[in-house]
């Protein structure tokens, strides 16, 4: 058994690949340790831990020293581990590396590497920080709340994560995160492996960033300071200056309406018994109308989103859903209604769709579909439609062209589009030996396919925040608070909300927030909480409802006022006034302050001087 020692400007790490031991030690001498034994679990329900190692020695180059080690001899199985620990010099940067060969296609579930370092704080002022939704604290002594997640679903926006103790800490960053999740371990974070398409195929890396004083600001900068030097942080203003449209969104309100609603008997929203719930809508010139009216009682500008313009309505035929709803007004109407839009200032924006593969679409095909590694096809009937399987991401990009062209043929002037789920749901693996993808490709697929809609002057949105498609993103539907019921006005905030994700990309996405004062909860939202006040407080935009009055336009225009001076503001702090979580303070990088009060209602925004 050997135990190797590296140094580094910040910090040193002993470790012993033998019995799985590395001690962290900063200039303060707080210590952080990994304990555990990593282990893989096979796809037959075995879980391995790793043998004594047939190999270790002390590596180095011109720029890290590390360790690395060999591991065989993991019953039923033919894979050889080779893990490789680097400590950089110049930066204290600690990686943590593994690498599986030999795997048979399918035969691995997860592979548990590093072991998480242990916590064991006392309650006070240590906690975890993890990037699931907008952000959560949990403090120590509590229970992590969350029994694991995947990286780029609600469960982590970012791949990120993070623990404080008595000041000193980490910013954990998977450095290959597409295809990998995490687990609750008692107080600690594992971190877990998954393969892509069938096999581990790659080497997989954390890389651990130490710092003292550590607070969860200083978690987020890290991780800003991470992708910003790897290109993948893209402002606001680099946007706006590749889409000139992008600053005509800037400060606008977000007006949500449908226009027509269809559903199948075959949906699990279908009412029998109420047959009138399943089909209606409203004209594109009954919308045209309300938006004359709002401008009428001084909404000066908006950025509208209509839903259920295609043939069946909401969530019906994609990814072909022309011609535009027949009843509601046809293409002439909708064409009506984006020229009304254009005539009031207003931006016209649709809902569209290119997951969701509906198996009465014009267009259906399986070959099109994702394929599972048995050759079967993803299915589902939860949404209005009814049946329908997942198109491939590969597929996709051909359809949004397709269909943006038909708009302009059209002559209906989409000047911003929604494209569901594409930043909120996992990222789809496809197995197809015509078109297969990883969930890299996916990402990459879905970014194109917002690039296209760039490309055209529109404005992309899609509904939350996944920051590997923010890079191509503006605009979200919302990227609230996970809660223990997301949908429910009485829900409870898990861990403590923080504005993780407005600390790292504030200046590089409009994230709206649904709430007007004096309401209460919301999807997610905690049912205390006034999603008005967390969008005061992280310099956002709200809703505003179609036929809002002028008391709440009033408030939308004080939102979104201060959401168009903060637009290019990088969020640079944000703490607890006194301590007290129900009060937060923000500030940004102009120097203006927002403060809010959550039990009080309260609120001030402190222009910089």
């Amino acid at each position: 058994m050997s135990e190797f020692t590296l140094t580094a400007s910040r910090l040193t790490l002993t470790g012993s690949p033998s019995d799985f031991r590395y001690t962290v030690t900063l200039p303060s001498g707080a210590k952080w340790e990994m304990s555990g034994t990593p282990r893989i679990r096979f796809s037959d329900g075995r879980e391995i831990p790793f043998p004594a190692p047939s190999a270790e020695e002390r590596t180095s180059t011109g720029t890290y020293d590390g360790i690395r080690a060999r591991y065989e001899g993991f019953a039923g199985s033919e894979i050889a581990v080779t893990t490789h620990v680097m400590l950089e010099r110049a930066t204290g940067d600690l990686y943590f590396e593994i690498r599986i060969d030999g795997d048979r296609a399918g035969e691995i579930d997860f592979a548990a590497y590093p072991a998480p370092f242990d916590f064991g704080a006392e309650p006070g002022h240590s906690y975890t920080v993890l990037s699931r939704m907008q952000g959560t604290l949990v403090p120590a002594g509590d229970p992590i709340p969350c029994a694991g997640g995947t990286i780029f679903e609600r469960d982590a926006y970012m791949p990120l994560y993070g623990q404080v103790r008595d000041g000193s800490g980490y910013a954990a960053i998977y450095d290959t995160p597409y295809d990998a999740k995490y687990a609750a371990d008692g107080d600690r974070i594992e971190v877990r492996w998954i393969p892509s398409l069938g096999e581990m195929r790659y080497a997989r890396r954390m890389l651990f960033r130490f710092r003292e004083p550590c607070d969860h600001n200083v978690i987020a900068k890290c991780y800003r300071a991470y992708v910003k030097e790897r290109g993948q942080l893209v402002t606001l203003r680099e946007k706006a200056a590749r889409n000139p449209n992008v600053e005509r969104l800037l400060g606008c309100p977000v007006i949500h309406a449908g226009i027509a609603v269809h559903i199948s008997p075959e949906s699990d929203y279908y009412e029998k018994d109420h047959p009138e719930n399943n089909d209606y809508y409203t004209s594109f010139d009954t919308r045209a109308e309300q938006l004359r009216v709002l401008k009428k009682k001084g909404l000066e500008k908006a950025y509208t989103h209509f839903d259920g313009w295609g043939h069946h309505g909401y969530d019906n035929l994609h990814p072909s859903p022309f011609p535009p709803h027949e009843e509601a007004g046809g293409a002439d109407g909708m064409r009506r209604l984006a020229d009304t839009c254009r005539e009031l200032g207003y931006i016209f924006g649709i809902h569209d769709q290119y997951r969701d593969y509906y198996y009465d679409g014009p267009d259906f095909s399986l070959d099109e579909a994702i394929e599972n590694a048995d050759g079967s096809h993803p299915y589902c009937s939860v949404w209005y439609g009814g049946p329908h399987s997942f198109l491939c991401s590969a597929r996709a990009v051909e359809y949004v062209r397709r269909n943006y062209a038909e708009f302009e043929r059209l002559g209906i002037g989409v000047e911003a589009a929604y494209l569901d789920v594409f930043s909120v749901v996992e990222l789809d693996e496809c197995f197809s030996k015509e078109h297969p993808a990883t969930r890299r490709d996916c990402a990459e697929n879905r970014r194109h396919c917002l690039d296209i809609l760039t490309d055209r002057g529109i404005i992309p949105s899609s509904e939350e925040i996944l920051d590997c498609i923010l890079p191509s993103q503006v605009l979200c539907h919302h990227a609230p608070v996970f809660t223990s019921d997301l949908g429910g006005r009485n829900s409870k905030a898990l861990g403590i909300p923080i504005p993780l994700l407005n600390l790292v990309y504030h200046d590089c996405a409009v994230i709206p927030w649904i709430g007007l004062p004096g309401e209460r909860g919301g999807w997610g939202i905690p049912g205390n909480d006034s999603a008005y006040l967390h969008a005061i407080l992280c310099g956002d935009p709200v809703y505003c409802p179609i036929d809002a009055n002028e008391e709440q336009i009033a408030a939308v225009k004080t939102a979104c006022a201060s959401a168009e001076r903060l637009a290019y503001m990088e969020m640079v702090k944000h703490e607890f006034v006194d301590g007290n979580p129900r009060r937060q303070r923000a500030t940004f990088s102009d120097g203006t302050v927002t403060e809010v009060d959550f039990d009080t209602g309260e609120f001030r925004i402190t222009p910089a001087e």
